[in-house]
């Protein structure tokens, strides 16, 4: 049920590259609360360190000196140190989360950003699942390899640079060869990260196929329904889900291969210790107090040795997220900001099309050699077989695909020297698919002004004949449309729709047949609406009903991309021709079927 999606160029960007962009972009901005987490991180490593150190003293006033004094004050002294440890982690993590926030919330806005500095075709052959999920894994992702760098240096390494003075204070020689499990777990530890980095990739595509189907099951409930295809929608979802356990199953294998080594090793290494600092306090009569002393700065500093030993491994994971965002931050804009240009001064609204040839690719013409002019303060429809090129003039005109040969002049103006912003602003659109956005029906039609005031508001309700419903409603304009306008019905959401358009008062009106899918009442009130919302406006309408048109100035009939027939209603019957065909066509879908008499 869902067509193929064209993915994002993979960023090839090398994982030390993109993490000295983070550092660079992103953590540079708040170096002073890095500063300060910086600054708690080394308190508490500190205090690690220092109490590892003070056990060994500890246990040499218990055990040897016999000083019930000095444990207490030892024991005060390692309370407090152990207080102090505390809060300065739960300050380090306070600011780090505080500074990740900041850092998501960025990230987003910048995705964002770049999104909608794209145009039409950049998002017709992808899934907006997709961007729902760059959009929260690709920000969270830049926080958290950041945090995973900051944490690592600041709090693992100080900690252990802390812990391995404290070794080899209290034994140089037991310390040195304590380190040997290191080199073997960086060995392979290295083998695993590019196959973390393929696993952490199939882990996103089948989180975004996931949501996919979620949301298609969610927006298309009723066709869901209507065509019993809650199973099948159920089995593709279990699919989707089944091949994401499995990927993220592997993750774990992977991930987790060097644990078992780094443990066996690291028991090794406690086991050689305890024999070894065993037989110093016995044989050569070393205090216990530095053997507890090391034996606890070693077992601390095994934690911390860990996490920087599979940091590389961390960063190949979380670096999939940042390149994922960075493919979308970095994609040039496809539209870009062209405000800087002319803006669009409108005098009668008068629309030229001049020669226009477009193709949505390259090797299919949709609109071939195209002139025709649309009056000012004229209706113009355009009528024709599916395919013939009626909604690409609407495309063309509102620029959301740039012509290919030829020119679209408003009032002498060519419509591709102007800015975007100033030629939109002088249309309103009213389409046979209404999207209401998620809210009230006050926040949909004050859209086409923003800051309209509530007279202009209810105004422009009255002029569409929506007043009257949205007062029945026992909150009235403060009414939740639901997600795309499904509380609403049919009529209500095109009725809203032209109240829309209305009080954004522009001079040029663009109609996709508002009233194709309505019942005969509903039809009727939104005609009497579309009526009000042209006078004095130039008007270019896609009609699919005909006789919704017959008052119209002028009449084009599109077929292949090319007008074979213009001119008004009656003229075009009389010629014969593909109107006229067309025409008589509806007309006789219309008939009553005849009855035939049943025979008694």
């Amino acid at each position: 049920m869902s067509g193929p999606k064209q993915v994002l160029p993979e960023n090839t960007d090398s994982a030390w590259s993109l993490v000295h962009r983070l550092l660079t972009e992103q953590a540079l901005g708040q170096w002073k609360r890095y500063a300060i987490a910086f600054t708690l991180m080394g308190v508490a490593a500190g205090a690690t360190a220092l109490g590892a150190y003070l056990i060994g003293d500890v246990i040499n006033a218990a055990y040897v000196d016999k000083n019930l004094p000095g444990i207490v004050t030892l024991a005060i002294v390692t309370a407090v140190i152990f207080t102090i440890k505390g809060a300065a982690t739960y300050g380090q993590a306070t600011m780090l989360a505080r500074i990740g926030n900041r850092i998501v919330a960025q990230n987003q806005r910048r995705m964002f950003t770049s999104l909608v500095s794209q145009n039409i075709d950049f998002f017709s052959n992808r899934h907006s699942s997709e961007f729902m999920v760059r959009l929260q894994t690709g920000a969270t992702s830049a926080s958290a390899v950041i945090n995973l760098l900051v944490t690592a240096i600041g709090r693992d390494l100080l900690s252990l640079i802390g812990l391995i003075v404290v070794m080899a204070v209290q034994d140089p020689i037991m310390s040195f060869f304590s380190f040997v499990v290191a080199p073997p777990a960086f060995i392979v530890l290295r083998k695993m990260i590019r196959r973390i980095y393929k696993i952490a990739r199939n882990q996103f595509t089948g989180s975004t196929k996931i949501m996919e189907t979620m949301q298609e099951t969610v927006h298309g409930i009723r066709i869901v329904k209507a065509f019993t295809q809650e199973d099948a929608m159920r089995a593709r979802l279990d699919a989707n889900i089944a091949e994401f356990e499995h990927e993220s199953n592997k993750w774990a294998r992977v991930a987790h291969r060097a644990s078992p080594m780094m443990e066996a090793l690291g028991g090794f290494a406690i086991a050689g210790a305890l024999v070894y600092g065993g037989w110093r306090v016995i044989e050569t009569g070393a205090t216990p107090g530095q053997f507890f002393s090391f034996l606890a700065a070693f077992m601390l500093a095994y934690e911390p040795a860990k996490r920087l030993a599979r940091l590389n491994l961390d960063l190949s994971t979380g670096l999939v997220g940042v390149r994922i965002l960075f493919e979308i931050i970095d994609h040039p804009p496809t539209e870009p900001n062209d405000d800087a240009k002319p803006a669009l001064k409108l005098t009668t609204a008068r629309v030229d099309f001049h020669d226009v040839t477009f193709g949505y690719r390259p090797e299919e013409v949709v609109v071939r050699d195209m002139t025709f002019t649309a009056e000012p303060g004229k209706m113009t429809a355009l009528v024709g077989p599916s395919g013939g090129g009626k909604s690409t003039v609407f495309n063309l005109l509102l620029r959301f695909y740039e012509v290919g040969k030829g020119s679209i002049i408003i009032d002498g103006q060519n419509v591709a020297e102007v800015s975007r912003n100033s030629l939109r602003h002088q249309i309103a659109y009213v389409g046979q698919d209404v999207f209401l956005f998620h809210g009230t029906v006050r926040d949909n039609i004050a859209i086409g002004k923003p800051g309209a005031s509530e007279d202009e508001i209810i105004a422009a309700a009255k002029a569409a004949h929506a007043h009257e419903f949205i007062s029945s409603f026992p909150q009235g304009y403060d009414t939740p449309v639901g997600e795309r306008g499904t509380q609403l019905s049919g009529g209500e959401r095109q009725r809203v729709a032209i109240a829309r358009a209305l009080i954004k008062n522009a001079p040029i009106i663009l109609l996709d047949e508002a009233t194709a899918s309505l019942d005969s009442e509903s039809e009727r009130l939104v005609q009497d609406a579309i009526e009000h919302l042209c006078q004095g406006r130039s008007t270019i309408v896609i009609a699919h009903r005909l006789h919704t048109i017959a008052h119209a100035d002028r009449i084009l009939v599109l077929e292949n991309g090319s007008i074979v027939e213009s001119g008004r209603h009656d003229e075009l019957l009389r010629k014969g021709g593909r109107y006229a065909a067309f025409y008589r066509l509806q007309i006789k879908e219309q008939e009553p079927i005849p009855t035939i008499p049943v025979a008694s």
